[in-house]
């Protein structure tokens, strides 16, 4: 059941972010998707004396913010004013490619072997596949997108580099906390002067409540229950359940640019990645492990 929560939960977001950014400024969705998981999170934090543990890492985690949810989650809900919902879900899928090749890059990951090469190369081809047959919302959104991909890329190797022992509830809930502060003066100055519909309310809130604060609260729980490696398979079904509802629930096309990319994508990303998972070290307890969310 946590598997099958977290699968949904984290492919839902692109679809929320669309129906949001039609009345909500960029800025003003992250401020308040940020304030409204962090009011949620910092007492949790707070409870668990996760927020002291902080402190002396204070940059590192100032870092983390920035690379994380600062930059990408503003880069993101502004690409989907310009893409489609279930596009911006299977770019984001890229994530595990292109942590990969950051792996191998900067010497955390051993040389790659030909299995790992061939995905990667499957993966990007999936990836110009689907940019390729939809170029409809300019080079903008999707250079956007691949910073956002970067990021969540590059977010995890600062956790198991620099923030391994430090509780995972605390970070979020600082993070978020953060984020919210930062994007608040515009954020709160480009809300619509009139008031929110209720769909675009309903949107925000289930952002803030099921996708951040209770989604992260769930995935430390599937961690406890199976360890971080298998957990991490979920990765594999967001962008399914992302594609899908964007199809069904908003009328986006499903061409054969995307169809066939989202299979080269998924099968160029469990290659390139297959080789390093048996060699995760698997740890039961939620408070020392840190995976981040997709979006």
């Amino acid at each position: 059941m946590l598997f099958a929560s977290m699968g949904i939960i984290w492919g839902i977001p692109y679809l929320l972010i669309k129906v949001a950014v039609g009345e909500l400024s960029p800025t003003s969705l992250v401020f308040l998707r940020t304030a409204a998981g962090a009011l949620i999170l910092l007492p949790v934090a707070a409870a668990r004396g996760n927020l002291k543990a902080l402190l002396p890492h204070w940059r590192v985690v100032l870092l983390y913010t920035v690379i994380e949810i600062g930059i990408p989650w503003l880069l993101l809900s502004d690409a989907e004013l310009h893409i489609s919902s279930s596009l911006a879900g299977l770019l984001v899928a890229t994530v595990p490619l292109i942590g990969a090749l950051l792996a191998r890059i900067t010497g955390a990951a051993d040389r790659m072997g030909w299995r790992e090469v061939t995905g990667l190369v499957v993966g990007f081809g999936g990836v110009a596949a689907v940019v390729g047959f939809d170029v409809s919302g300019g080079i903008g959104a999707f250079g956007e997108m691949a910073v956002v991909t970067v990021c969540y890329a590059v977010g995890p190797m600062i956790i198991a580099r620099k923030l391994k022992d430090v509780p995972a509830v605390g970070v979020v809930a600082a993070s978020l906390a953060i984020t919210a502060l930062a994007y608040a003066p515009i954020g709160i100055l480009q809300m619509p002067a009139t008031a929110l519909s209720p769909k675009v309310i309903a949107a925000v809130a289930a952002l803030a409540i099921a996708c951040t604060a209770l989604a992260f609260l769930l995935f430390f729980a599937l961690i406890a229950e199976v360890g971080p490696v298998r957990a991490t398979i979920i990765t594999y079904v967001n962008p399914a359940v992302a594609l899908t509802l964007g199809i069904v629930l908003l009328h986006e096309p499903l061409t054969v640019g995307t169809g066939a990319g989202f299979v080269l994508i998924l099968v160029g990303s469990y290659l390139a990645t297959r080789r390093a998972l048996p060699q995760r070290r698997e740890v039961s307890s939620p408070d020392t492990v840190w995976v981040r969310s997709r979006v």
